[in-house]
């Protein structure tokens, strides 16, 4: 029950995100070309992936487990950090926070200059991006309903987590029809790295022998070691450059 829940929360939160970058893309170019061809790009893209899931789903399934979770929990681990060093950066200061208003802006002033190529009813371009849009973020999703489903052997229960972020982020966005830059987007990704990175460290171990006290609820305890120590160079990191900018004010104040 542990394992099922956690499953379906770390889907969900990692399609969130995903889905709101994906949502800003198919918004602007609908809103500013038109949405037939857009629509149609965002379908196709969607196929796409089912295809992609229907073909690799059942293949995972016969790789031996303890194999499947050393692999999957090295690439989760190192997928997870990546997100995780962002989202640190971010926090501190040293990275400008990810802002889905100014994204949508750059996306509507390209959907604005971009060509104009009209074949067999088809706005090429609006399709284009939709359909690279929406299949790039959704690889991403894709690639974390296979491994967090393959491992507990339950794609389905992923999928379903994945499912519900996708419907709740595009029922967002046909009411409000703007970017969610509402959604703590940022934090999101804080937490879907900590999740990431905690997943991969604990089915790693698991695939390499190792037997964690308390079965699944061992999970929790890595997640908080992990928010810990991120939390931690966040802090460390904050001083860090509050330190610089206090330095680079002194040092124009002495120009002056």
């Amino acid at each position: 029950m542990t394992g099922a829940v956690v499953l379906v929360l770390a889907t969900f939160l990692a399609s969130a995100v995903e889905g709101v970058e994906a949502l800003t893309i198919v918004l602007a170019v609908g809103v500013t070309r038109g949405w037939r061809s857009t629509l149609k790009g965002l379908g196709t893209a969607l196929v796409a992936l089912a295809i992609i899931v229907a073909i690799l789903g059942p293949a995972l399934t016969h790789i031996p487990i303890n194999g499947l979770r050393l692999v999957i929990g090295a690439l989760l681990l190192i997928f997870g950090l990546q997100w995780l060093r962002k989202a640190v950066l971010r926090a501190s200061g040293f990275k400008s926070l990810h802002d889905e208003d100014a994204i949508y802006q750059h996306q509507v002033a390209a959907a604005q200059s971009g060509g104009t190529l009209v074949k067999a009813g088809m706005d090429w371009y609006s399709f284009t991006i939709a359909f690279k849009g929406v299949l790039l973020e959704g690889m991403e999703v894709v690639f974390i309903v296979l491994t967090f489903g393959s491992t507990q052997r339950n794609i389905p229960l992923a999928v379903i987590g994945a499912a519900a972020a996708i419907i709740l982020v595009t029922i967002g966005g046909v009411v409000v029809h703007a970017p969610l830059s509402r959604v703590p987007e940022n934090t999101m990704k804080f937490a879907v790295g900590i999740m990431l990175s905690s997943f991969g460290a604990f089915w790693g171990a698991e695939g390499a022998g190792v037997k964690w006290p308390g079965s699944d609820a061992a999970i929790f305890g890595i997640i908080a070691f992990i928010l810990v120590v991120s939390l931690g160079f966040v802090w460390v990191m904050r001083q860090r450059h509050e330190a610089l900018d206090q330095r680079l004010a002194g040092a124009t104040q002495g120009d002056d």
